[in-house]
């Protein structure tokens, strides 16, 4: 006699089957946007530098945790209030129990667990987000200031024309005339970032990164552009009355574009650097001999060496 399987079970297969079909359709029929977990970026999903793709994934998968994590919480509340409601023929109370040793080591331990697996992936990622390479294609200072930016190419030597800041925001054609970051495709840049008066944040939106920026304080970090195109920055700190004002541009170009910009700024006469000495209030101080990266700076060395890179 072949046994047979009970209804029950066989209806469990059947609805775990449909719902295992129904979120393959919905993840297959996902667009780029929703793929990205709604982070900014192109729309062919093509990564704008060699960091976004991890902080991407980063994201996208905290949230899809988080998801799977809230679902199964509020199936076994819903659950919980429909299985043990109180029916019409119940008297007096139902069992008590003081306590429950395997349900509780679980409500302790998988919250733990969470926890340090988030932490893991956290602090593995920021590593590598973080890191900096011994010997960059090009180091760019930037320095803000109460409304705008001022562009320094250390390397070569020059900078960009001073900042001023645009009080056309949203009006036609006030992009233009808003401070350009020149940057090659493909070469490994580092920012230094400094201030001249308050505290500031260097944010260029499609980089998925930005850093803050400290009076008598600077700080550092590294990335590589893999696609070209021009991509908004401005502060992501409240600075000041014309905060909303303080935009800039990132053009990501080909190394000939990038070389010819620098030979034509140079023909120009901007030369030299735009030091964070030219505060308003003429305080004569310099960033460049407090110079100490805020946070955990790696390197290749220090990496091969397993241990982390002390600040410079």
């Amino acid at each position: 006699m072949i046994p047979q399987v009970p209804q029950r079970a066989r209806r469990g297969r059947r609805a775990a089957a449909a719902g295992l079909a129904l979120a393959t359709l919905f993840l297959a029929g996902c667009s780029q946007a929703q793929q990205r977990g709604f982070l900014p970026g192109p729309a062919d999903g093509q990564e704008v530098t060699d960091r976004t793709e991890r902080i991407t994934n980063l994201w996208v998968g905290s949230w899809a945790v988080l998801v799977i994590v809230g679902l199964v919480i509020w199936g076994l509340t819903i659950w919980c209030a429909i299985a043990y409601r109180r029916r019409k023929h119940d008297k007096g109370f139902p069992v008590q129990l003081r306590y429950h040793v395997p349900l509780e080591l679980m409500f302790t331990l998988v919250p733990v667990v969470m926890v340090l697996t988030f932490f893991y992936f956290t602090q593995r990622d920021a590593r590598e987000i973080e890191m900096h390479v011994a010997e960059p294609d090009h180091t760019v200072n930037v320095v803000a200031k109460q409304w705008s930016w001022d562009i320094n190419y250390v390397g070569e030597d020059v900078h960009e024309p001073a900042g001023v800041q645009s009080f056309a925001t949203g009006e036609p054609g006030a992009a233009d005339s808003l401070p350009e970051l020149w940057l090659p495709v493909g070469e490994t840049v580092e920012f230094r970032l400094d201030s001249r008066d308050v505290i500031h944040s260097f944010w260029v939106v499609d980089f998925l990164y930005k850093k803050d920026m400290f009076p008598g304080h600077t700080t550092s970090f590294q990335i590589t552009p893999t696609r070209e195109g021009t991509y908004a920055g401005k502060c992501a700190e409240l600075c000041g009355e014309y905060h909303s004002d303080m935009l800039f541009n990132v053009k990501v170009v080909s190394q000939e574009e990038f070389d010819a910009h620098i030979q034509e700024l140079r023909e120009q006469g901007f030369e030299g650097q735009l030091g964070v000495d030219l505060n308003r209030n003429e305080e004569e101080w310099s960033m460049r001999e407090k110079h100490d990266d805020a946070g955990p700076r790696y390197s290749e060395d220090t990496e091969s060496a397993g241990t982390e890179g002390d600040n410079e």
